[in-house]
């Protein structure tokens, strides 16, 4: 039996896509490896969101030769697509994919051998279908994740992701729903919706209310528990659209909702599509509706041009906002975006103390957002061995606190009731009810 060995960087649209290419080469007879182990063919599924996802890439590439230097090297995803050329050249690579054609990918890689150098990357700005690719299991998960759409047309000054991507698709809603079905008969009680710029879902087709729809027939499915969607972006978040949310019972309280800073200078020259106000409005919004709801989201600092009082009221606006969690980034010029190319650079101490600022500004909304829930009843999807301590079960509320068990008292992939007893450095600890 053939051995085949996936690498994965990036996001969670990289984590769905690399399932998915492992069940194509499983169902074609292949046995699945650790990628540090000998194999056959090593798949790199790559991220090229900042230049470090590149050097991490580039590194594997190189280890996974190492590892058996007969073995097919195959280089897919956003890397891939935006530097073909430069990724065949990297001494093994066999095959470049890019972020299209994956799911021929058996069939490219059993045409080529060790010796071959193959470039099948498409124009990604012309494809206008989704790339039809399904899952049935999420190795090592009690949550799926569920890919519904692909590209994004928001061109952020800083981003890369659009021209990795290309335009907006839409995946088919009977797609979904027969995903949906199978990844529920197989065991799974969450789903986590997700994809390039999931608020876009729809308006390729013309379809403005295609992602609501699509959450009421998720909704409807027997057996599915809970329904999580990835990152959104404020604007989706009108009174109408959360007034028919919240009538669905199975939608997760806790939103990812993009941020990036909260002063409105550096949010116009990163080409953001809303102001600070309509961000609050949007969180007020959201608030009234879900009234103890999670927000978590992400803040760039060291924007070029970012003064002194820009980063104090981007810090000031995340403190207003309480934010259940944030996860900060220090900027790192992209290229082939326009930020790389702005005259107004900062330098990297500062960029690393508004960072280390910013952190801990996070750390304390964290802890005073889980204070709120000490000795309340919550219930919790179960997924396994805690990563710090071997002898607690950890899993995640609806609104993705993760809580610790002691794990006599749970069962792996079930929903249970727990009380919430004190924080601690790596979540919550609790106790079976």
């Amino acid at each position: 039996m053939k051995r085949v060995a996936f690498h994965t960087l990036g996001c969670k649209v990289n984590q769905y896509e690399t399932q998915a290419m492992t069940e194509l080469f499983e169902g074609s007879g292949y046995h699945l490896v650790k990628d540090t182990e000998i194999a056959d063919v090593y798949v790199i599924n790559t991220c090229t969101v900042t230049n470090v996802g590149d050097k991490k890439s580039r590194q594997f590439i190189r280890r996974a030769k190492r590892n058996n230097p007969d073995g097919i090297i195959v280089v897919v995803g956003c890397y891939a697509q935006t530097a073909p050329e430069k990724v065949l050249d990297i001494e093994g690579v066999n095959i470049v994919i890019g972020t299209n054609e994956r799911n021929k990918i058996v069939e490219i890689v059993e045409g080529c051998s060790a010796d071959s150098k193959v470039n099948v990357v498409d124009d990604i700005m012309k494809i206008k279908k989704f790339e039809e690719m399904t899952v049935q299991e999420m190795h090592g998960k009690t949550r799926a994740f569920l890919k519904i759409q692909e590209g994004c047309n928001q061109y952020c000054a800083y981003c890369i992701i659009p021209y990795a991507r290309g335009p907006i698709r839409s995946r088919g809603k009977i797609e979904i729903i027969q995903e949906v079905q199978t990844l529920v008969n197989n065991g799974f009680k969450e789903v986590v919706l997700t994809g390039i710029h999931v608020a876009s879902y729809g308006k390729d087709l013309g379809d403005h209310e295609g992602l609501l729809d699509v959450l009421k027939r998720v909704n409807a499915i027997e057996g599915l528990e809970r329904i999580r969607l990835s990152s959104l972006e404020p604007t989706l978040f009108s009174d109408a659209f959360l007034s028919a949310l919240s009538k669905l019972e199975k939608i997760c309280d806790h939103f990812h909702l993009s941020l990036q800073s909260g002063s409105d200078k550096t949010l116009k020259k990163m080409n953001r599509k809303y102001t600070s106000q309509m961000y609050r409005e949007t969180v007020k919004r959201i608030r009234h509706y879900y009234p103890l709801v999670a927000l978590t989201t992400d803040i760039i600092v060291g924007f070029p041009g970012e003064t002194d009082v820009d980063f104090q009221t981007s810090y000031d606006f995340v403190e207003e906002m309480a934010f259940s969690e944030i996860h900060v980034f220090k900027y790192s010029p992209r290229e082939g975006t326009p930020a790389a190319q702005f005259d107004d650079q900062i330098d990297g101490i500062t960029k690393h103390e508004r960072s280390e600022k910013l952190i801990e500004l996070g750390d304390r909304l964290k802890k005073e957002y889980q204070l709120q829930f000490i000795d309340q009843r919550m219930e919790v999807l179960l997924e396994g061995q805690s990563g710090q301590d071997q002898n607690l079960l950890e899993g995640f509320t609806t609104n993705h606190l993760k809580v610790l068990l002691a794990s006599k008292q749970g069962k792996e992939g079930m929903l249970q009731d727990v009380q919430i007893d004190k924080i601690m450095d790596s979540g919550l600890l609790g106790h079976l009810l």
